[in-house]
């Protein structure tokens, strides 16, 4: 009679079970998609209210591969993953970086693409031209050697702006919060214009975002300085952002990207927007 009802009561748990599976089970023909929409090349709001750029482009061509609709959407930056945890949207994208940080809170798609940062400051001002300037090194976790101690050194006593929430937010902190002021901004956009308002001495972004900036006339007199800075301190590069128990829609979008890399697609629309091959 116990076994009885204890296998009575097993087949109801399973069937409970195997009903909220099902009802929570997703078709996946639409999905929200967040982004910036002001991280130039990377997404972009356009006159008409359209988001374009390197990424808007690329969804475009994986959903119809996915054959599903992609509704983009935008927001700020530093809420995208809170509210992509929170049910608000499916997927994050904006040049987002995978960190074993952000792995705790959300599961990433492979990536597509992998990019250098640097500094950037005004081509008149004695921080042009600092340490490093024309060449590229890789860093693979704190980023303390003698290249950050030397531009540490120039750098004394100057005010950099970062765009918060990036993986270059903790990177400036850590290696110059001791020796120069770190003035936070919600968009890139917005460090830029107090660089050339001379209210800020540095600036520290993706080089792919500069190289758009760096396009604008107002932006005429910005100018890399120091050395590009790439590897694993920015981790394995910047992909899409799911809910972690969205794995059938996380290899949906993997499927995609694999294919999308196969025959080129990605590639192309990396050379049309940063003018350079940023596919890992």
């Amino acid at each position: 009679m116990i076994a009885r009802h204890f296998a009575s009561a097993l087949l109801s748990a399973t069937l409970l079970a195997g009903a909220a599976a099902s009802v929570e089970a997703k078709d996946w023909k639409t999905v929200t998609v967040v982004t910036e929409g002001a991280y130039e090349p990377w997404n972009l709001t356009n006159p008409d209210g359209t988001v374009g750029g390197f990424e808007p482009e690329m969804l475009k061509d994986l959903c119809g591969r996915m054959k599903i609709e992609c509704k983009v959407v935008t927001s700020d930056f530093d809420s995208a993953i809170p509210s992509l945890v929170a049910g608000k949207y499916d997927v994050v994208m904006d040049a987002l970086s995978i960190t074993d940080d952000r792995k705790k809170t959300i599961a990433f798609s492979d990536p597509y693409a992998a990019t250098p940062a640097v500094f950037v400051t005004d081509k008149t001002s004695p921080l042009a031209n600092a340490a490093g300037t024309g060449t590229t090194i890789k860093l693979e976790n704190d980023g303390a050697t003698p290249t950050m101690d030397a531009l540490r050194k120039a750098f004394k006593g100057k005010t950099i702006g970062i765009q918060t929430a990036t993986v270059y937010t903790p990177f400036v902190i850590n290696n110059f919060k001791d020796v120069a002021t770190i003035r936070e901004y919600k968009t890139s956009p917005e460090h830029d214009l107090d660089l050339v308002a001379g209210r800020i001495d540095l600036a520290f972004d993706d080089a792919t975002y500069f190289t758009s900036a760096f396009a604008k006339p107002e932006n005429k007199d910005m100018a890399y300085t120091g050395p590009q800075i790439n590897g694993m301190i920015w981790g394995p590069g910047e992909a899409f952002g799911f809910r972690k128990e969205d794995t059938d829609l996380t290899a949906m979008f993997n499927k995609a990207i694999t294919e999308a890399k196969a025959d080129g697609t990605l590639e192309k629309l990396s050379q049309k927007w940063f003018k350079l091959n940023v596919v890992p």
